[in-house]
């Protein structure tokens, strides 16, 4: 073979993985990071394609070097199962968001691997699932929000809205007992006479909330909780066809058709754990890995709502909030 030749033959092998030997090949190849997330709605849900966007700025892209293991499940029921099918999926990340009970699962399943947690409707230091917020231990670490003093919270915003109110429905359901516990208490001590309702899912939206006929033009709370965010879209026409003005947990709840929405930024969130999933990639411990508080909240007005209920909100309220038209 000429010089000239075999110069050539060297290049091309140099520039074509397919004519590297297969050991080598597999080195070049980027490994697959798996992460296993089960949630309450669809796939293409903006949260999670956030969560992507925000993976694939920081170097991954499904398909590439990125699975994204998504199971739907129809209730908080499905967690423990859902959880089980990913575990032998053989994840390297388990994702858990929202929940106690999806954390309670994801530990369940995860037999020691990694898990990142947005820990929305409970305190992962006050339930004993780390040892502490800076170091929390075990094979557990994320992102929590201060639930409990968002929904006191919502009930001091129903207050300035309706100062003449006298009674506030507190909505809640199987998760989100504590908020409702902390907005009932709140509500006492601004006047309010606090009216539980507890809901079911979609089909029991309007029968519940019938328990504010008496008091129309009363507000109601509606906690953070996967339910209802959902179902947010059928629980917004339920309270319009009352006439029940509300104040939600997610701006997601605003643009479906509730007055007022107060908490922490969902979307946000979900973009800030992606960082998270890549540290845990790149081989830092979750147990050394600081849980932080998120700093993200959000609060919106939804105008075409207030105008169809004939409220009339405070220029300053409105002024410090996101108007949502649609």
């Amino acid at each position: 073979m000429k010089r000239r030749e075999f110069i050539t033959l060297l290049s091309a092998t140099a520039t074509s993985p397919l004519l590297l030997p297969r050991v080598v090949r597999a080195q070049l190849q980027p490994k697959m990071l798996r992460v296993g997330f089960v949630g309450m709605q669809p796939r293409e849900f903006p949260l999670y394609t956030t969560f992507l966007k925000r993976m694939a700025e920081l170097g991954y892209q499904e398909g590439r070097n990125l699975t994204f293991d998504y199971i739907q499940t129809p209730d908080i029921e499905g967690y423990e199962k859902d959880y089980r099918e990913l575990a032998a999926r053989k994840v390297d990340v388990f994702l858990a968001v929202g929940n106690e009970p999806a954390l309670r699962a994801a530990l369940s399943a995860a037999d020691g691997k990694p898990i990142a947690f947005l820990a929305v409707d409970f305190d992962p230091l006050a339930k004993g699932y780390v040892a502490n917020l800076s170091r929390p231990g075990g094979n557990v670490t994320g992102i929590f929000v201060r639930q409990l003093e968002l929904a006191a919270k919502r009930v001091e915003i129903a207050r300035e809205a309706f100062p003449p109110a006298t009674v506030v429905g507190i909505a809640f359901d199987t998760v989100s007992r504590e908020q409702r516990d902390a907005a009932a208490e709140a509500a006492r001590k601004l006047g309010f006479e606090p009216r539980m309702i507890e809901v079911q899912g979609e089909q029991d939206y309007g029968g519940a909330f019938d328990a504010m006929g008496d008091a129309r033009g009363q507000p109601i709370i509606l906690p953070a909780g996967p339910m209802f965010l959902r179902d947010r879209a059928a629980i917004a026409q339920a309270l319009l066809e009352r006439r029940i003005p509300s104040v939600a947990a997610f701006r997601e709840n605003a643009e479906a058709g509730a007055l007022i929405s107060y908490g922490f930024d969902l979307m946000g969130l979900f973009y800030d754990i992606a960082s998270y999933v890549h540290r845990i990639a790149g081989g830092a411990k979750p147990s050394d890995m600081p849980i932080e508080q998120s700093p993200r909240f959000y609060m919106a007005v939804n105008l075409k709502t207030a105008a169809s209920l004939g409220v009339s909100l405070s220029d300053v309220f409105v002024a410090r909030a996101n108007e949502v038209r649609e």
